[in-house]
């Protein structure tokens, strides 16, 4: 400090409190004689700067604004097209987290047999045809059982009554093997429409949101299958399919290999009960008895309410849930092991279950469990 008074002294500069006129470039060339180093500031830094954060400024902004902009679009779409009703949301809530406390317990059976008939109100050939022509059909079609247990390829032939003239065929293979023909397709045919449901219901499990048509579709399912509160878990196991060895078993059983008063005048296939409505009444039944045996106007309708009847019944809770552990683990359903909790559909109880593994066992029935039917339609090709 002392030597810049100095300077300022002998260029007669007087320093005081008053201001101070000096040259710069005089203080400028005195500073670099003592070694300090002067430079000018770039001013396009300060420039670049300005520039570069009113850059961002307009970025952030244009991001935000858009993103306001496109909030209440997508929240208009949702709504519009993605509907899930709050008692869904909540099932699928338990199910994925294992609470099922009240699972496959409470049945509503208002709307069970509701599509029955539906089913034969449709319009179809109920001309009952001989044995022999039934026979012959097969034949020209190449529709044989060999081929089946070999191929697991079935041909799409629907009757829709049993002939009169089984009762009469003599060899007892050729009558089995010809009403196993008739009524392996049917099985089979009912249990696709089981398949595909079932299909659907884990496309929609694996969604987080489902359109008003699927809803709609749910909300059908659980009256079909009698499932109250809408509860999920309860759909899933009801909502299977009947192991062809085991429904062909019990359609023997029940008509004589298709040779009963019941399958001929009411195509009763599974001879079900029924307390109201049209039905067969039993020779040997009570004056007092009111209950009856059901009868169907075609073959796929005795079919379709046999298996509603084991997926919903109280009764055969022990079959679905034999069946759901089959599921769980990944294997193969097996009739041997599930006729074990049929004890109940007659009233001869474990006898009953010897008889229907006993047919199975003897005629080989398992071999169909895999068979696939050939497709009537693009949907069914999935299923071969």
């Amino acid at each position: 400090m002392l030597e810049i008074k100095d300077f300022l002294k002998k260029k007669r500069f007087k320093i005081n409190k008053k201001k101070i006129k000096i040259s710069i470039l005089e203080i400028k060339n005195f500073l670099h004689k003592k070694g300090f180093v002067i430079s000018k500031k770039k001013q396009s830094t300060k420039e670049e700067n300005t520039f570069g954060s009113l850059t961002r400024t307009f970025l952030s902004s244009l991001i935000i604004i858009s993103i306001f902009s496109i909030i209440p679009l997508v929240t208009d779409y949702t709504k519009k097209n993605k509907v899930l009703s709050k008692d869904i949301e909540n099932e699928l809530k338990k199910l994925l987290k294992g609470q099922d406390s009240k699972l496959d317990e409470e049945l509503n059976r208002i709307f069970l047999f509701d599509d029955v008939p539906r089913l034969e109100e449709e319009p179809t050939d109920t001309v009952r045809l001989s044995a022999s022509t039934i026979e012959e059909l097969f034949k020209s079609t190449n529709y044989n059982l060999n081929d089946v247990r070999k191929n697991k390829l079935v041909k799409p032939i629907s009757l829709t009554l049993l002939p009169e003239e089984i009762k009469q065929i003599e060899s007892v293979k050729k009558r089995k093997d010809l009403f196993i023909q008739i009524i392996l397709p049917l099985v089979i045919k009912e249990n696709n429409i089981i398949k595909l449901d079932r299909k659907k219901l884990f496309s929609v499990l694996n969604k987080n949101q489902n359109t008003k048509a699927e809803n709609n579709w749910l909300n059908s399912k659980f009256k079909q299958y009698g499932v109250v509160n809408k509860n999920l878990s309860t759909l899933k196991i009801r909502m299977d399919e009947v192991p062809a060895s085991m429904a062909i078993a019990q359609a023997a059983k029940e008509t004589g290999w298709g040779t009963s008063r019941f399958a001929q005048e009411g195509n009763a296939l599974f001879g079900q009960w029924t307390w109201s409505g049209d039905g067969i009444k039993p020779a040997g039944a009570d004056d007092d008895s009111t209950h009856k045996v059901m009868k169907f106007k075609v073959l796929q309708a005795s079919v379709k309410a046999y298996q509603r009847n084991l997926n919903t019944h109280s009764t055969y809770k022990g079959f679905r849930s034999a069946r759901a552990q089959f599921r769980d683990h990944n294997k193969k359903l097996d009739s041997i092991v599930l006729t074990e909790h049929l004890d109940k559909y007659a009233e001869t109880g474990k006898q009953y279950v010897r008889i229907l593994q006993q047919i199975i066992r003897q005629n080989n029935l398992e071999d169909f469990d895999d068979a696939k039917l050939l497709p009537e339609s693009i949907d069914l090709e999935s299923l071969i």
